[in-house]
């Protein structure tokens, strides 16, 4: 049994010079790795929990406020994804302890596959499928992950003190478009011949936060790539984890924050090595330490938050008699699937035809939009929001809020595959999405911070 007790918290105060024009901030951050041993989440191949602890899993929160009292809270999750339930409990307690409204709370997480599986996230993949002892050790987990992350943001409201927030962007490439690039052996040889197929967003998007002595306090950095270089029985945060890791060392003191980017299509290549892992996480380190050593702008106390549910289409959802004649696949996943559906179809009367899919937006200074898209969100959608917003000064975060399914392009959905099809029999939902579903997203999210 996970005990529901909240462990050490670090906690960040800073000393930098008072006024009324400037940001404040305050940082936090706890151990969330499960004090026993459970399944794992994100690989449908694995055949018994965790053995071991490599690494810790961390959940951190940075606190912004701008100089007119705005603020806003990011939380970062070292774990596979978050279901909207469970993120529901948190931004409902948020709100309740803290005054927070939902639109002030972000939650990131890094999609680590050597995590522990998160309440219903990835539910046939993983609760639906499992045995009874599993599913109680899961909730129980889903009991300590909801009161650390409530404790935690408290703590970094609470240290809330003036601050210097500056940003930047940088390059990193070990990511692979793994829908383009097959099979994955080939990929150092074709890395080497410059032959790389398909579209990556390389660039690592850096905030940086400084007290009036220059000292760096936090560091807020994202990356479009899965984090799947491992896919062992042990706990790990995976390269986003090394890379966090690595950045706390370089600068003392200072809290590393990681979110993924629209990577939902792209992979870290070559992978399957401890070794390799840890490469890529010193690598991204390293370019987000070039980034904080170059001229960084500063940002303008000024914050904007906003959040917004679209019902967001299906295409047509199964009848009874498909649900039940799934119900006898011979692929145990679609069976779990199967079985979940006619419960919430005997239960509700029907099926929903759409889904409540959130979409957020931060505007820091005058100078960086950040969106936050649920879901593993492929990586054309943080190309052409680029493209059609601020450059480099965009930022897509993904697995945000609510990790519902795969996020495909209609250019991903035509061409079907994982990431545009069979996807969806591990996430639950009835169907796949409608034609539409770029257009939605894209046109909700120019919206909403008009």
């Amino acid at each position: 049994m996970q005990r529901v007790l909240i462990t050490l918290v670090s906690l960040i105060v800073y000393t930098a010079a008072s006024g009324d024009d400037t940001w404040k901030a305050g940082v936090a951050t706890v151990s969330i790795t499960p004090d026993e041993f459970f399944w794992m989440a994100g690989y449908g191949g694995r055949t018994a929990p965790a053995e071991r602890k490599r690494t810790d899993l961390f959940a951190k929160a940075l606190a912004l406020e701008d100089a007119k009292g705005n603020l806003g809270v990011i939380i970062t999750l070292d774990l596979v994804g978050i279901d909207r339930e469970l993120a529901g409990r948190i931004t409902e307690r948020l709100k309740s302890s803290y005054g927070l409204k939902r639109e002030q709370i972000a939650i990131c997480t890094s999609h680590t596959h050597s995590g522990p599986v998160v309440g219903r996230n990835l539910g046939p993949l993983h609760y639906y499928s499992l045995n009874p002892d599993q599913q109680q050790k899961i909730d129980a987990y889903a009991e300590v992950l909801f009161a650390k992350v409530v404790a935690t943001t408290g703590y970094a409201i609470a240290a809330l003190a003036p601050a210097r927030i500056q940003s930047g962007s940088g390059k990193c490439t070990f990511a692979v478009n793994r829908r383009e690039n097959v099979p994955e052996t080939d990929v150092p040889a074709m890395r080497e011949k410059g032959t790389l197929k398909g579209p990556s967003d390389h660039d690592v998007p850096v905030l940086s936060v400084r007290d009036s002595g220059g000292a760096i306090k936090a560091i807020l950095f994202g990356y479009a790539c899965h984090a799947t270089v491992l896919s062992g029985s042990e706990w790990n945060a995976d390269y986003p984890g090394y890379a966090q890791t690595e950045l706390e060392k370089n600068y003392p003191g200072a809290v590393a924050l990681f979110w993924a980017g629209c990577g939902g299509d792209q992979n870290p290549l070559p992978r399957r090595e401890i070794a390799i892992a840890e490469k890529y996480g010193a690598e991204l380190a390293a370019r987000v330490g070039d980034v904080i050593k170059a001229d960084m702008p500063e940002l303008t106390p000024e914050l904007e938050t906003f959040y917004q549910e679209i019902e967001a289409p299906l295409a047509p959802v199964p009848t009874i008699e498909q649900l039940r004649e799934n119900a006898t696949s011979p692929n145990r996943f679609e069976v779990a699937r199967a079985k979940f559906l006619m419960r919430e179809l005997e239960q509700k009367g029907a099926l929903a035809n759409a889904y409540p899919y959130p979409v957020a937006m931060w505007k820091l200074g005058k100078s960086i939009d950040f969106v936050l898209l649920g879901g593993e969100v492929v990586v054309d959608y943080a190309l052409r929001l680029k493209r059609e917003g601020r450059g480099t000064s965009t930022w897509v975060a993904a697995y945000s809020n609510d990790v519902m399914a795969y996020i495909p392009t209609l250019r991903v959905l035509k061409e079907g595959g994982y990431e545009g099809d069979t996807s969806g029999i591990y996430y639950g939902l009835p169907s796949l999405w409608a034609d539409t579903i770029e257009e939605d997203i894209v046109k909700a999210v120019h919206a909403i911070g008009r």
